[in-house]
């Protein structure tokens, strides 16, 4: 029994033993020294070692000029031409460099280079801990990976992770754009840029703000959040998540989209687009609304999809499905609408409905057209089975007026006199100023012209063949009182701007509102590395 114990504890002893053998610092190795000297006068517990000196520890290749080597600390000083080595993946030249053994840290000075396989980091002093495989500097620097050069102030290097990170200002040039960030977190195999913090990156098609961004420098595509906009000559494009490929200079924009044209004041906004600037083209869904700016007015045109095309001055607006509009003295509805820049012309396309004032007009074609020179709303065409209804101001009834087409001019906005042309018919509710009624006009005739104020009928002028009576309320029967074909549909009329969007759209904006304020709080919140740059060797190495 006294010799197992005495076995286990000399197995524990030669145990502690390798332990603390294995946790000592290895000694720096001295593999050539074309000389080898000792001078304790200049140089006390030091070894000169002068001319192609090469020393190694623990995996680390140190060559130089000539060397101060003090064995009792571990430590070296190298100078001329010095250069150290860790496998393949660092290199470190300077005029002048530090080693310490015990703690594994070198310090280079004296126009520093480090190369690792994809970059090159240029500045006064490098400082290198080989524990945490970290590259460290305080002076201006200069890096070049293959197309980008990076200036910054200071700077840390990851070796293992590839990465370089910056918490001063720092610049990213490359022959198409310019980025500028106070943060950046840049992997140099991958091309990979990650941005925090007012950033901007600049080039000829475009200029791009973020405050939060990621940016691959190899294929020129992109992901911004945070108040992320994407600026052209003409247009400025926002949301919440911004997605941008620079080769095909194609955005997409997700939640919170807003779309700026400021040559032809116009605004598009929803929580899906699509732009492509090579096209002049972009595509909107998602509660879609076009803000079109006329007469000191603004025109709201909403479809559950939205295609803007053609270059300014030859721009059209499409709008489809369940398409409705707002503009404060007109409202509408149909199936689709096509609105041209160059024509001036916006066609109301299936079922339209349109309601000017308290007027309610109806046909199967109508036209609104506008004058290019003064920008403002011209005129009105309806063709085929026209309809023009009204409510009694004060009665229950209706004031009619039907017939084959319909041409409107409008005044400062407001549609101020129309002509109804063949087979017209009318029922009209005649009061005089005291607001009685007079009578209801009933007739038929070739052409009607009527002239608005205030939104409302003023007169009434008929004709050609004209035939009918103005009957007193007691002698028109209620069946009479309608012209064949009338539909009243007064609770469809659009009111204000947000009537525009039905009411599952506002509960998906509502939704997206929630996820944007909880997006806004982890703004300080570095974007998660993505697979692709934690993989992108691995990947590389498949191939």
């Amino acid at each position: 029994m006294k010799k197992l114990l005495f076995f286990i504890r000399c197995c524990l002893l030669l145990l502690c033993t390798n332990l603390v053998l294995a946790q000592a610092p290895k000694k720096i190795v001295v593999e050539h020294s074309d000389y080898f000297d000792v001078n304790q006068v200049e140089i006390p517990d030091a070894v000169l070692l002068t001319g192609n000196v090469r020393v190694n520890h623990d995996g680390v290749v140190l060559t130089c000029n000539k060397a101060y080597y003090f064995q009792n600390e571990n430590y070296i000083k190298a100078f001329g031409n010095v250069q150290l080595v860790q496998g393949d993946t660092l290199f470190l030249n300077s005029k002048y460099a530090e080693y310490n053994g015990n703690v594994k840290k070198a310090y280079a000075t004296g126009s520093a280079v480090m190369s690792s396989p994809d970059a090159t980091l240029a500045t006064d002093t490098i400082n290198f801990d080989r524990n945490t495989q970290e590259v460290f500097y305080n002076s201006p620097g200069t890096i070049v990976n293959k197309d980008n050069t990076l200036k910054s102030k200071s700077g840390k290097y990851y070796v293992a992770e590839k990465k370089f990170q910056f918490l001063t200002a720092v610049t990213i040039t490359n022959p198409q754009y310019v980025i500028k960030t106070n943060h950046l977190d840049y992997f140099s195999n991958s091309g990979h840029s990650y941005l925090l913090g007012p950033s901007t990156i600049t080039s000829k098609a475009n200029y791009i703000y973020t405050e939060k961004g990621f940016y691959d420098t190899k294929k020129n595509l992109a992901h911004f959040l945070n108040k992320s906009y994407i600026r052209y000559d003409d247009r400025v494009i926002k949301g919440d998540s911004l997605y941008y490929d620079r080769n095909r200079e194609f955005a997409s924009a997700t939640r919170n989209v807003k779309i700026t044209d400021s040559i032809n004041r116009g605004i598009v906004k929803g929580n899906y687009a699509e732009i492509y600037k090579n096209q002049d083209s972009m595509f909107v869904t998602k509660r879609a609304v076009a803000v079109n700016f006329v007469e000191n007015d603004s025109v709201y045109i909403h479809g559950k999809k939205l295609m803007v095309t053609g270059k300014e001055g030859n721009r059209i607006i499409r709008a489809f499905n369940n398409v409705r509009f707002y503009k404060t003295d007109m409202s509408g509805k149909c199936d689709s609408i096509h609105s041209s820049s160059k024509t001036a012309l916006t066609k109301l396309i299936g079922n339209p409905i349109l309601w000017n004032g308290e007027n309610q007009i109806t046909g199967d074609i109508m036209h609104l057209i506008g004058n290019n020179n003064t920008k403002a709303l011209d005129s009105l065409k309806v063709l085929n089975n026209t309809f023009l209804v009204s409510k009694d101001t004060l009665g229950t009834g209706y004031n009619q007026v039907k017939g084959q087409n319909l041409f409107g001019k409008f005044e400062e906005g407001k549609l101020h006199d129309v002509d109804i042309i063949k087979n017209t018919e009318v029922i009209y509710y005649m009061r005089n100023d005291a607001k009685e009624l007079i009578g209801i006009n009933k007739n038929v005739s070739s052409k009607i012209n009527i002239i608005f104020d205030k939104k409302t009928i003023e007169t009434i002028t008929f004709f050609q063949q004209v035939d009918g009576d103005i009957y007193p309320e007691k002698d028109l029967p209620e069946n009479a009182r309608k012209l064949r074909g009338l539909v009243w549909r007064g609770d469809e009329r659009i009111k204000s701007k947000d009537d525009i969007f039905p009411p599952e759209e506002n509960e998906d904006n509502d939704k997206i509102a929630k996820a944007t304020k909880a997006e806004e709080a982890k703004k300080d919140v570095p974007m998660k590395i993505r697979k692709e740059t934690l993989n992108y060797d691995k990947k590389k190495g498949k191939k």
